[in-house]
């Protein structure tokens, strides 16, 4: 008796990934032109899009910056908070869970 061997392609699965809202806090001491250049440099906005961000986070209190993958938003979080104690200011960013 001949057996015959059946294959089969399974193919992989998209798992979704849990996706993190970065957010930006108002303080008394940032400057409006180091938000604008950090949200620029550090998450790509653009200048309408930065100066539209800074100025939601003065009247409010927070904005929302973007909204990314868990490690990739702990990193950019990470490297601006770097540059603003380098540069000498308090800003501070989190995250929340976007789902």
């Amino acid at each position: 008796m001949k057996r015959h061997l059946v294959t089969k392609t399974i193919e992989p699965q998209a798992v979704p990934v849990p996706r993190w809202k970065i957010l930006i806090h108002d303080d008394p001491i940032t400057t409006f032109q180091f938000v604008e250049t950090l949200l620029a440099t550090r998450f790509a906005k653009s200048t309408g899009e930065a100066q539209r961000i800074a100025q939601e986070t003065h009247d409010t209190g927070v904005a929302l910056v973007t909204v990314l993958p868990l490690e990739t938003a702990e990193f950019k979080v990470e490297q601006a908070h770097l540059a603003a104690r380098a540069a000498g200011f308090p800003l501070t960013f989190s995250l929340e869970p976007a789902d």
